[in-house]
């Protein structure tokens, strides 16, 4: 009995040492998949936020390819006043989308006109005629790139269109307008990541990483044909690409873009390890303790069998229940730390999104001042010119010793400075970036936006009627937005009935449905189908180039969606077009408490 005891503690160690390498090969293999998993799932975060990003701006440089003035930009290109006015509308526009770049190329590839024109490595004069998206747009097709600059020696991804001579499709193509847009905020949010993300295009050159030793590297040897064709088009300009040094590992892709790039992520082995080095010392630690106790109760089994045979198995119990305990408390904490960053990042984009939307309402509004500052000028002349008149007969008057002619002339003047009083409170009303929500008098907020147009209906010879029926309607908003809205209806349906042979435009108010509805019909052509389906798209316009952005209805539709309301438009019978505001209306309580507020302040 006793020669077989050690051959009976070799082979308990052996079946020790092979439990313990079980635990760490299933340690590490279960923490592989699942931080494969964890690796996938983060890519499909990360994947669909870059696919928004390169496909923002797919459309802006299609849209600018339709503008006549572009056209005609490349037309006069030897004329300095043009290029200068194309050079100013593309910086304009360039710092309002917050793009890298825009700029106009004509058939031979030179740039004749960019946002930069101002600054030293500006791509004015320039030729691109090497870069593959010139020829795509050039052939009548949307041409896509990414690469170096070889002017700034920054990267950025390029989108060319085709400009058709006159701006219509189809025609002779006069020149190509690319926007650049960069990726360096995008792959800023890769820092905090402790496991390898790259960004690599289908030659499989890496172009984008959090490791910056791995930027511009290959992830397999490149051939000979394409080491060619990225000199040709100098892609990554004086950067001499070679394949990766170090080991990569397993790694997740999800392929993103219209260019055949793939987005990885690299999961760390250590991780795996680390979970294989803790399976197994607690199998070791769990068999040590199993030694033990199965040693003690060997020395104790006569006397307290059954009573030792119970407390170990309470006591197996009590491990089994804490560690059960321990990795749901784990899981949970992870679980409440990942939505905790999944709410933050949707507050912070909440917050951009609300900002974004200010900013444009607020550039609409002052865009609108602009526009009727010719006729304002109209409207403050006449009483300026009459004050005038009036105080050079008041002097007159005085001199010849007749006071009560020179007091009326006086009072004229008082009349006409209050007409003047009148209309600038009104625009510094309307120009102030007011965001308070209170009780709103949709008749008064009627009342004032035609007030601040009624110089430019009477200069068109247009006759506004207006109906604001018999009962005050209230709502709940901001009225200086509210107004906003009412005064691109007007100017909207005075410019439709600019050529008609009847110029009259009618507003009416009515209460539908618990409703506040505002209705502004005119005596133009109506609304046709084609340009129905994209009334309150933005940079849908059918003004003549010049003339708006096509920005008015969709920033319009966005304020009456914020108060919870509906901007519509349709054909009515008789002719014309008719535009239709509805608004909710403010509860009888709340009016009453807002009515009985005003009238004990003091």
């Amino acid at each position: 009995m006793r020669a077989k005891q050690p051959l009976l503690l070799l082979l308990c160690l052996m079946a020790c040492a092979a439990v313990i390498a079980g635990a760490f090969h299933l340690g590490s293999r279960r923490a592989h998949a699942d931080v494969m998993e964890q690796g996938s799932r983060q890519l499909q975060l990360m994947a669909p936020d870059l696919q928004s990003l390169l496909e923002r701006f797919e459309t802006l440089p299609f849209v600018l390819g339709q503008q006549h003035e572009v056209a005609d930009a490349l037309a006069h290109a030897d004329d300095p006043a043009v290029v200068a006015r194309m050079n100013a509308s593309l910086q304009a526009i360039q710092r309002q989308a917050k793009v890298g770049a825009l700029y106009l190329m004509d058939r031979k590839g030179l740039t004749i006109a960019a946002s930069n024109w101002d600054q030293p490595l500006g791509f004015v004069g320039k030729n691109f005629s090497y870069r593959p998206y010139f020829s795509e747009a050039l052939a009548g097709r949307a041409g896509r790139f990414y690469g170096i600059g070889t002017n700034t020696g920054e990267a950025g991804y390029f989108i060319a269109q085709p400009v058709y001579r006159h701006g219509s499709a189809g025609g002779p193509i006069d020149g190509v307008i690319v926007v650049k847009i960069t990726l360096d905020e995008f792959e800023s949010t890769w820092a905090s990541s402790e496991d390898p993300i790259v960004l690599a295009d289908r030659s499989g050159v890496i172009f984008r990483t959090n490791r910056p030793a791995w930027r511009y590297h290959s992830l397999h040897p490149l051939p000979a044909a394409t080491r060619a064709e990225l000199a040709r088009t100098q892609q990554y300009m004086g950067q001499a690409i070679a394949p990766l040094a170090e080991p990569t590992g397993p790694y997740v892709t999800r392929a993103v873009g219209r260019l055949g790039w793939q987005l990885m992520l690299f999961p760390g082995r250590e991780r795996a390890l680390r979970a294989g080095i803790q399976w197994a010392a607690g199998a070791a630690l769990l068999l040590a303790c199993a030694g033990v106790s199965g040693w003690a109760l060997h020395q104790r089994r006569r006397r307290l069998q059954e009573r030792t045979e119970s407390r170990a198995a309470l006591q197996r119990a009590a491990r089994d229940l804490e560690r059960r305990i321990q990795e749901r408390t784990e899981e949970l904490s992870e679980t409440n730390r990942h939505l905790a960053q999944k709410y933050a990042k949707l507050q912070e984009a909440e917050r951009l999104l609300r900002s974004t939307r200010d900013e444009f309402v607020q550039a609409g509004k002052l865009a609108m001042l602009g526009q009727m500052a010719a006729g304002m000028t109209h409207e403050l002349n006449q009483p300026l010119a009459a004050i005038r008149a009036f105080a050079d007969n008041a002097r007159t008057f005085l001199a010849r010793g007749m006071p009560e002619q020179a007091d009326g002339n006086l009072g004229h003047i008082s009349d006409a400075s209050a007409r003047m009083g009148a209309i600038i409170a009104q625009l510094k009303g309307f120009a102030r970036k007011d965001e308070a929500i209170a009780s709103v008098d949709l008749a008064r907020s009627v009342q004032a936006s035609a007030f601040l147009l009624e110089s430019e209906f009477k200069r068109r010879g247009a006759r506004l009627d207006i109906d604001t029926g018999a009962a005050p309607l209230h709502v709940t908003g901001n009225a200086v937005r509210i107004e906003q809205v009412l005064i691109n209806l007007l100017r909207n349906a005075l410019d439709a009935v600019d050529g008609a042979a009847e110029k009259r435009v009618w507003v009416a108010m009515a209460q539908e449905d618990g409703a506040a509805v505002v209705r502004i019909r005119d005596s133009g052509p109506g609304i046709s189908e084609q340009v129905a389906a994209h009334l309150f798209e933005p940079f849908f316009t059918t003004k003549p180039s010049g003339q708006g952005l096509g920005l008015g209805l969709a920033i319009s539709s966005s304020i009456v969606q914020a108060m919870n309301g509906r901007l519509g438009a349709h054909n009515p019978e008789g002719g014309g077009a008719q535009f239709e505001l509805r608004l909710p209306l403010q509860a009888l309580s709340n009016h009453n408490d807002n009515a009985n507020n005003e009238e004990h302040t003091p």
